[in-house]
């Protein structure tokens, strides 16, 4: 009997398989200078195609993945779909820069439209991302991208770029049974929007599977990839090893219950999510082969009985700390190393600064309202940083549209980018106040503000006032004390 492969939209005129084939094990086999054959591979990825799993995932930094889809792509006649992604180093980034990296993945991949570019911001901190995602959007009206994702958002940024009027059709995350955190706010944001996130890490580099069932914990030599260090630090984060194996126990029984295997299981939870348009599976092209496996992905559904007994289950891990991306931009850094080093090689500050013969130092954000009103966007004298009255404007947009959540984030982001640049951190802030111009936006700006201090605690004030441009929906200033080291 043949099996139907789901499929699931992701914006209009991309249809792509629920199961999707994840290409990043390819940076991790070319280790070290390891040479791949290429034409090998693509033969591989040939054979998951001819069983129905057409759809791709790769990005700019896995290694020569997007070289090998493309070859695979000029000898495939059937359709495929190829999604990769942009991953620019942190620090300012221009438009030709942007068209660049766009056209060297096209010529990679040997195509003249990219079915769907997703982008991945380093520090929300510094505001060049959202740059980075009009151009990105201009490209696509261009005709060179066919869609627009994001990959490791959180939900707050998710919700300034889409109030921002930024077309995304879909947020690439981790979700597992080990990390839950795609299935709270994210998944009613996008819900809310239409748009599908797109599942990696299902299996947990693996961990989620018979293999590793009433094992003891690996050691440093015992793991192979880096997907199983970075997911190691995962089961850590979630309780340890011995509370994960209670799950894995509660994932055989159902696997057992069902005929199928416990990727099966793992993957089936999580495909049965809202919002949730397919999970990505890794592998490791021309040495393991997952196609036999994932099939029975459509053969079966979960029955109460089993959901029940996950989420039993599910109730003993601890949550993964932090939102959709956290592991990426704040510690604990659940990396393959357990920091950026193997990602990035510095983290340049967001706004260009001065330092006066006062000895005070200045950060300039850029706006017009600097040079008009003569004041800068924050100064720094000893301990003390004092940050101006910030509204939600970028160059000449206002970011968040009328949507006072989205702008109240953006407008601590800003503020969160002049402590950086002087040397100081959002956790460093003692005193905020806020002004609303409507009233009646009080409480979702509240709540954006207690998303981001609800750990820090500053005293707070939030009062109406009439601000400068109707537009501008909240405007804030803050102070923050920093001990020097």
């Amino acid at each position: 009997m043949n099996t139907i492969i789901e499929c699931c939209e992701l914006g209009e005129g991309l249809s792509i398989s629920r199961v999707l084939t994840g290409l990043w094990q390819i940076a991790d086999m070319e280790r070290e200078g390891r040479e791949v054959h290429r034409e090998a591979m693509a033969a591989a990825m040939a054979k998951y195609a001819g069983a129905g799993f057409t759809t791709f995932d790769m990005a700019d930094h896995y290694g020569s993945a997007e070289e090998i889809a493309g070859l695979f792509r000029q000898r495939q006649q059937s359709a495929v779909q190829l999604l990769t992604k942009w991953v620019p180093a942190p620090g300012a980034v221009t438009r030709e820069e942007v068209r660049a990296a766009v056209q060297r993945s096209l010529e990679r991949l040997r195509t003249d439209c990219i079915d769907l570019m997703q982008f991945h911001a380093w520090n929300y901190a510094d505001p060049g991302w959202l740059d980075c995602l009009y151009w990105l959007q201009e490209l696509k009206e261009e005709g060179l991208i066919g869609h627009l994702g994001l990959t490791n958002f959180d939900t707050a940024h998710l919700r300034v770029a889409v109030q921002s009027g930024i077309s995304i059709v879909s947020n690439q995350v981790c979700f597992s049974l080990l990390d839950q955190r795609a299935g709270k706010d994210m998944t009613g944001l996008c819900l809310q929007h239409g748009i599908k996130l797109l599942a990696f890490g299902t299996v947990a580099g693996g961990f989620l599977s018979e293999r590793w069932l009433g094992k003891p914990e690996p050691g440093p030599k015992e793991l192979e990839t880096w997907s199983q260090m970075k997911y190691l630090r995962f089961i850590e984060a979630a309780g340890g090893w011995e509370v994960f194996q209670g799950l894995l126990h509660t994932v055989e029984r159902v696997a057992r219950r069902q005929g199928v295997s416990m990727v099966n299981v793992a993957c089936r939870c999580i495909l049965e999510q809202p919002a949730v348009g397919g999970v990505i599976i890794g592998a490791r092209l021309g040495k393991s082969e997952h196609i036999r496996d994932n099939l029975r992905l459509f053969q079966f559904s979960l029955d109460e009985e089993s959901r029940s007994e996950i989420q039993t289950a599910l109730k003993k891990l601890q949550p993964i700390p932090g939102d959709c991306g956290d592991e990426y931009r704040k510690p604990p850094f659940l990396t393959a190393s357990g920091d950026l080093s193997h990602h990035l090689e510095s983290m340049p500050p967001p706004y260009a600064t001065k330092t006066g013969p006062d000895g005070r130092s200045r950060a300039l954000s850029g706006t017009r309202w600097e040079d008009i009103a003569g004041f800068c966007r924050a100064v720094r004298h000893g301990e003390r940083i004092w940050v101006s009255g910030t509204t939600a404007t970028h160059g000449d947009r206002v970011i968040g549209g009328a949507d006072p959540a989205a702008q109240m984030h953006f407008v601590i982001d800003k503020i969160e980018g002049a402590l950086q640049s002087l040397g100081g951190r959002l956790e460093d802030v003692v005193r905020t106040r806020v002004f609303v111009r409507n009233i009646k936006d009080w409480e979702a700006v509240a709540r954006a503000h207690g998303e981001r201090f609800h750990q820090i605690l500053p005293a707070n004030t939030l009062v109406q006032a009439s601000l400068v441009g109707e537009e501008y929906l909240v405007e804030m200033e803050a102070e923050a004390v920093v001990k020097e080291p």
